[in-house]
């Protein structure tokens, strides 16, 4: 399993799994930074450790039971290739699968062709329809808790570059301009996403992911 940066930000000892029950977001930008990387690592640190797949069902779901609002007023605003800002690109992928599994997998079908490589690091079920895209979302978060966070994060990235070409591919095709344009930037934004898990993969096995 990989190893752990030895260096962390200051957190209460008390921290567990219930860590997002602990903080509100606050006005001090300094004291929203520190909750965003002590409730992170605080809520991995529990699921790796438990050995608990209950708990790990529970912080999958972790959306579902507080709602996207509460994780992006911690997560969203901390740097992109940093363990909340990694966290909360996961749960966000996962809550657009989850709420759109036929336009996921129908993006996810149409880039397969164009990321061969990234098709099988995804590790989507064939044949990959809503079902099978929702259950990998779930599976990347399963892998944060209970397996190699490097390797959850890298199917993530890799899901997001198949997606993005399918959404390139389907930009291409469409007649009218402007909708043309707004789904070729949202594949651009998915690339982009798919970088910064991949960076943050890296940081992680080279034990520099904050």
């Amino acid at each position: 399993m990989s190893s752990t940066p030895p260096h962390r930000p200051r957190r209460p000892a008390m921290f567990g799994p219930h860590a997002l029950d602990t903080f509100e977001a606050g006005t001090d930008p300094a004291a929203a930074a520190e909750a965003a990387h002590a409730t992170a690592w605080a809520i991995v640190e529990a699921g790796r450790s438990a050995d608990d797949p209950e708990l790990t069902a529970r912080l999958v779901r972790l959306v579902d039971d507080h709602g996207l609002d509460t994780i992006a007023d911690l997560w969203s605003e901390r740097p992109a290739r940093s363990l909340p800002g990694a966290l909360w690109r996961l749960y966000v992928v996962r809550e657009w699968v989850r709420r759109d599994g036929v336009g996921a997998a129908a993006d996810y079908q149409a880039g397969r062709a164009l990321a061969p490589v990234a098709d099988v690091v995804a590790g989507v079920a064939e044949p990959p329809g809503p079902d099978e895209v929702r259950t990998l979302a779930d599976a990347v978060l399963t892998g944060v808790y209970s397996g190699d966070l490097d390797v959850a994060l890298e199917r993530a990235a890799a899901f997001c570059r198949v997606v993005s070409a399918g959404r390139a591919v389907r930009a291409d095709d469409l007649a009218d301009h402007d909708e043309s344009v707004q789904l070729t930037r949202r594949a651009a934004s998915l690339l982009s996403t798919a970088a910064d898990l991949e960076a943050a993969a890296h940081a992680w096995r080279a034990a520099d992911l904050t």
